[in-house]
């Protein structure tokens, strides 16, 4: 398993951005699905953004519905970061936002989403948006 940390959290007005960082560790992942997970009070750990490597230098990215348009993935392989860009935040955005690894390369598209399928987590960031 990679170890992961995040940072990059914190209060954020309506309509603000906010960059997250998530920094691995442990092994390179550069070919492995890279993600962002957000859990709110009360409620189940769900997707936000993932990435994964598809051949050469090129990669895939996928969004949930809910951050498609506002928040973009990016990952710099050099440096074992991967970035999630969060742009006109609302207050239901408001969460823990997880770093999250995945050490099966072949994941498919209908399995990416998925929290079972990653194996390597980060301890989250809080963000929270709030006027």
């Amino acid at each position: 398993q990679a170890q992961l940390v995040e940072s990059g959290g914190g209060l954020v007005q309506p309509g603000g951005s906010l960059r997250l960082s998530c920094a691995a560790s442990g092994r390179p992942l550069s070919n492995y699905p890279m993600g962002w997970f957000r859990q709110a009070p009360g409620k189940e750990r769900e997707f936000v953004a993932t990435t994964r490597w598809i051949g050469g230098a090129a990669y895939q990215k996928f969004y949930a519905d809910s951050a498609n348009g506002r928040f973009t993935i990016s990952r710099d392989n050099a440096k074992n970061t991967v970035y999630l860009q969060m742009n006109s935040l609302l207050p239901e955005d408001t969460a823990v936002y997880y770093c999250a690894a995945s050490s099966t390369r072949g994941l498919i598209a209908s399995e990416i989403s998925k929290t079972v399928n990653y194996d390597s987590w980060g301890q989250g960031t809080q963000v929270t948006v709030s006027s």
